[in-house]
């Protein structure tokens, strides 16, 4: 962006306030606050002169869900593999490499915030998920709770001390992975909306950073994200992982991936999957996907094949009648299912 033009004699005040409303920089805002003794007053421009800023420009990081300065949220049941899936699309992200069918556009620098798992269970979990290839240095910094000195507390970052604490951690990172919200923002009442005020404000300024940020969220009673519906207002994607219907605990690591919210996506970009990691023999992970309407087309059939009515398929799989039927008629049409008499 060009410079801006100020005529002789302008002072640092005057430098700094034409900086914030020609660029609406953070930096240039900070600094005004600081010469002027208070806070920057609020300004709206004219249409033609808003027109004109130059916005820092929203760079896509993981297509195509996840870009410069977004504030995403996965949220799920417990033990649903919410950490696997951070972890494996994290190293994605470092190495600018690919998870499901998403695909980093370069290496990035991550900083993962782990908030209730032993290092030495974080550091199990990494070995499983690292790939041939590994971040290069300085691109995946993880914090674990068991690297802070006997006797200090877990920063809160409901509270501006525990945001300054943060900080020199997650500097330089183009993403934060926050693992989990319930470990990291203690204070106040979870389901009071005043009481996200303080961390919104947080996640503001990382935006203006640029800095992206993925939230990981436990899932009440009603399924949906625990606490205040408020944390989903500035969000720009939410993530629900979901247990399948015909979930059976001896699956493990097995789910469907739902976009709940999606502010800049459309169409396929936003379409639902199934997910299963497994371990192999050497403890290494591996991942398979698809579409949850295929997978959904899938055993709709393998269903048919067992004998099973629409009916009795519609409560297997926890899906109407309807869906039963759409799949039951393409599987025929494709030659996958016998034809009625």
């Amino acid at each position: 962006m060009s410079a801006i033009q100020l005529p002789a004699g302008f002072d640092d005040r005057a430098l700094a306030r034409a900086a914030v409303f020609a660029a609406g920089a953070g930096a240039a805002r900070d600094r005004m606050a600081a010469v002027a003794g208070g806070p920057v007053p609020i300004r709206a421009l004219d249409l033609v002169d808003f027109a004109r800023v130059e916005f820092p420009a929203r760079t896509c990081i993981l297509d195509p869900w996840l870009s410069s300065g977004d504030i995403s949220m996965v949220f799920g049941p417990r033990g649903s593999g919410k950490t696997n899936l951070l972890l494996a699309l994290a190293l994605a992200i470092a190495t600018g490499g690919s998870f499901g069918p998403w695909r980093a556009t370069r290496p990035h620098k991550v900083a993962f915030l782990d908030g209730e798992m032993a290092g030495s269970s974080m550091q199990e979990r990494l070995l499983m998920h690292l790939g041939d290839v590994e971040p290069d240095p300085g691109y995946f910094r993880i914090f674990s709770p068991d690297l802070l000195p006997r006797g200090v507390s877990l920063p809160d970052l409901s509270t501006l001390e525990g945001q300054e604490a943060v900080d020199p951690t997650i500097d330089g990172a183009e993403v934060v992975i926050v693992d989990n919200l319930s470990s990291w923002c203690r204070s106040g009442i979870e389901n009071e909306g005043e009481s996200w005020l303080s961390t919104q404000q947080w996640l503001s300024t990382l935006r203006r950073r640029g800095t992206s940020v993925v939230l990981v969220h436990h899932s009440g009673k009603s399924g949906q994200q625990r606490g205040t519906s408020r944390r989903e207002d500035a969000l720009d994607v939410v993530i629900e992982l979901r247990r399948p219907a015909d979930y059976d605990p001896r699956q493990g690591c097995r789910f469907e991936v739902v976009f709940s919210k999606a502010r800049h996506l459309s169409g396929e970009q936003a379409r639902s999957l199934s997910m299963q990691m497994t371990t192999s023999l050497d403890g290494r992970a591996s991942w398979t996907w698809s579409t949850l309407e295929a997978s959904t087309f899938e055993k709709v059939a393998d269903c048919a094949r067992e004998g099973l009515t629409q009916g009795e398929i519609a409560a297997e799989l926890g899906v109407n009648k309807s869906t039963v039927s759409r799949h039951l008629r393409a599987a025929r049409e494709a030659g996958l299912l016998e034809d009625r008499a």
